[in-house]
C-alpha cells in the first residue's frame, strides 16, 4: 500500500485487478466459516455456483479445501489460508469469492504471504468476517471488494436481488468511473432458514427510506477503506493494521448481524478518535444497520463520538445500501469517493478494475 501526496492530500496508490468477462475463470474460498460443505448447506452453495455461471457467464472451481465442511476448517486455518494462496498464485483463476463470513478470519494470518497476493493482483470479494481479508489486500498494495458472497447474495432464495446483481455488474466487469451510487428503493434483512424446503420463499421487502446526511457541508474527496466494524476491531494492533491507510480517506463503516450495543459502537469510535484516525479522514458512510436495530441509537452514538473530537462538521452519510442486509453496492477499496453534501449525492470517481 502506497499513499501519494498531492494537491488535495494523501491519495491511496492500490493496484487495480484486471476485470472480469465471460468466460473467466474465478475460484470460491471458505476463509472463515466452512458451511458452503456442510450437508446442509450443500444445495445452497450449488445454487450460488449455477448463477455465477448462468447468469454471469463465469467458470466457476473451488479450492482444495472449499467443501471440507465446517468442523475441518475451523480445526484448519493453515488449510484455507493455503487455499487463498493457491487461488492468488494460479494465473487461470482470474477471481476469488468468497463463501460466507464468520468469525476467525484472524486465524489465517500466520500463514499469509503478502507477495503471493502483490505479485498475483486479481478480484477478489466479500464482506463481513472477510474484512480481514481485506487489510490483507490492502497490506499487499492489491484493491479488494467489499460486496455480496456465494452462499448469502449470490444464492437467494428464488433470484438475486436486481440491485446486487447491477452493483456486481457495474463494478467487476466495467472499468468505467462507477459514478454516483442511488440507494436502493427497497431492502430487507430477513432471515429465512438456509434448508432445501425453504428454497421456494421469498423475503418481504421494506421500503427504503434512503441515504441520511448526518452532518457536513460542500463536497469531500477520499479513497474508500472500512468494513464490518466489529471484525475491525480483531484488526487493531496486528501486523494488518497501518494507520496511514486512513490519511485523506472516506471510511465506511457497516454493523453485522450481532447488532452490537450503541454503547460497544461509542467506544470503538472513541477509540479511533484516540488513535488520531478521526482526525485524518475526509468523511464517514455508514451501512443501514442489520434489521433497521438502533437505527436512531447508532446516528446519536457517531454524531457525539464525533463532537467529542471536535469533527462535528465532518460529512457522515448513514443508512447506505451496503452491509449484512439486502440488497447492496459493491465498495472498491481505495477507489476516489466523493461525498456531495449540498447535492445530498455519493459518488465513485474511478472504476475498480482496470
Amino acid at each position: 500500500m502506497r499513499l501519494v501526496r498531492g494537491a488535495r492530500g494523501y491519495k491511496m496508490k492500490l493496484i487495480k485487478p484486471q476485470k472480469l468477462k465471460k468466460g473467466d475463470t474465478v475460484a470460491t474460498v471458505s476463509l472463515s466459516w466452512g458451511g458452503a460443505g456442510d450437508e446442509a448447506f450443500l444445495w445452497r452453495y450449488q445454487l450460488g455456483k449455477k448463477r455465477l455461471q448462468e447468469e454471469f457467464g463465469l467458470n466457476v472451481i473451488e479450492m482444495p479445501n472449499t467443501l471440507k465442511g465446517s468442523d475441518y476448517l475451523y480445526h484448519h486455518p493453515e488449510a484455507r489460508a493455503q487455499d487463498l494462496m493457491d487461488a492468488f498464485s494460479n494465473p487461470e483463476i482470474k477471481g476469488i469469492f468468497s463463501c460466507i463470513g464468520g468469525d476467525d478470519s484472524i486465524r489465517l494470518l500466520p500463514y499469509v504471504d503478502f507477495n503471493v497476493i502483490r505479485n498475483n493482483p486479481k478480484i477478489f470479494l466479500g464482506y463481513s468476517d472477510t474484512t480481514v481479508t481485506h487489510f490483507m489486500c490492502l497490506k499487499a498494495g492489491l484493491s479488494s471488494f467489499y460486496g455480496a458472497s456465494v452462499l448469502a447474495e449470490f444464492a437467494e432464495n428464488i433470484k438475486m436481488f436486481d440491485y446486487t446483481k447491477q452493483h456486481i455488474n457495474r463494478t467487476l466487469f466495467s472499468s468505467e468511473p462507477l459514478g454516483e451510487i442511488f440507494a436502493a428503493p427497497e431492502w430487507t434483512g430477513e432471515r429465512i432458514e438456509w434448508s432445501f424446503e425453504n428454497r421456494d420463499k421469498s423475503k418481504t421487502l421494506l421500503k427504503n427510506e434512503g441515504y441520511e446526511f448526518l452532518q457536513g457541508a460542500g463536497k469531500v474527496q477520499g479513497h474508500l477503506i472500512g468494513g464490518c466494524i466489529e471484525v475491525i476491531e480483531m484488526i487493531k494492533g496486528t501486523t494488518i493494521w497501518d494507520k496511514d491507510c486512513f490519511n485523506d480517506a472516506i471510511l465506511f463503516f457497516e454493523t453485522s448481524e450481532d447488532m452490537s450495543e450503541p454503547s460497544m459502537v461509542k467506544y470503538w469510535l472513541r477509540n479511533y478518535g484516540a488513535q488520531g484516525i478521526l482526525g485524518r479522514i475526509k468523511g464517514m458512510i455508514w451501512g443501514k444497520p442489520y434489521l433497521e436495530r438502533y437505527l436512531a441509537e447508532y446516528k446519536t452514538v457517531i454524531q457525539t463520538a464525533l463532537e467529542e473530537f471536535g469533527l462535528e462538521k465532518m460529512p457522515v452519510i448513514y443508512n447506505m445500501t451496503f452491509g449484512h442486509n439486502e440488497p447492496m453496492i459493491c465498495l472498491p477499496y481505495g477507489a476516489l469517493a466523493e461525498i456531495d453534501c449540498d447535492n445530498r449525492s455519493f459518488s465513485i470517481l474511478e472504476g475498480g478494475v482496470v
